[in-house]
């Protein structure tokens, strides 16, 4: 039981300064924490010191946590680790890719459409599980790579840069949705050249676009 406790309790204080509910550069009171999230003062001291270990928490020794700054220096660097990584694996997922890997593919971009076009629309209520689409489909691309390694690294930074969207609310509308669709269509012809530079055009547009709106300043 104490262990689906920690479990629970570090997945939900993760996804919530990963999605912005937890505020960049926030103090962690242990107490408030524990109320909140219904674990002990122990347990969330080290679900702290494991957030730390992801670059997501900030340990202070005596002050004790919290929540990692953002900046735009680093989202600079997260989103170069990102494509350093996404480019490395997705010529990797496209040779080894099977009918399966496809399936996956198309019907995780069927969701990130949808949503991106409810985007379009107006409708802002959706925000979060828009972005959670949006990492579904680029994990999914990359998914056939055939290591294991590669795709925890990669989810970790992909986390980190999606903190920083989540901070900023990116939106770059049809432009991120066309690239959506290009990159689509490259991981079912297999052209695993152009998708890389889709994706590089992808990841700095959406920086420019997040540095110029000087929500990260």
């Amino acid at each position: 039981m104490a262990t689906s406790i920690a479990d629970r309790a570090y997945d939900r204080i993760r996804a919530d300064i990963i999605f912005g509910r937890l505020a960049p550069g926030l103090r962690l009171r242990l107490d408030r924490l524990a109320s909140h999230y219904g674990a002990s003062v122990s347990t969330l001291r080290e679900i702290l010191s494991r957030l730390s270990s992801e670059s997501l928490v900030i340990a202070e020794g005596q002050r004790g946590f919290r929540v990692a700054p953002v900046s735009p220096e680093g989202f600079e660097d997260v989103a170069a680790m990102r494509l350093l990584l996404e480019t490395y694996a997705l010529p990797l997922a496209f040779a080894a890719g099977d009918l399966e890997w496809e399936s996956r593919v198309v019907a995780a971009h069927h969701k990130l459409a949808f949503m991106e076009r409810r985007m379009l629309a107006g409708d802002q209520e959706g925000t979060e599980l828009w972005k959670r689409y949006d990492r579904e489909f680029h994990q999914s691309l990359i998914e056939a790579c055939g290591s294991q390694t590669l795709l925890d690294l990669y989810g970790g930074v992909f986390d980190q840069y999606l903190r920083y969207q989540m901070v900023a609310v990116v939106f770059r509308g049809e432009i991120a949705a066309e690239e959506h669709r290009e990159l689509l269509d490259c991981a079912l012809t297999r052209n695993a050249g152009k998708a890389c530079d889709v994706l590089t055009r992808h990841v700095n547009g959406c920086v420019a676009y997040t540095l110029k709106s000087g929500a990260l300043a």
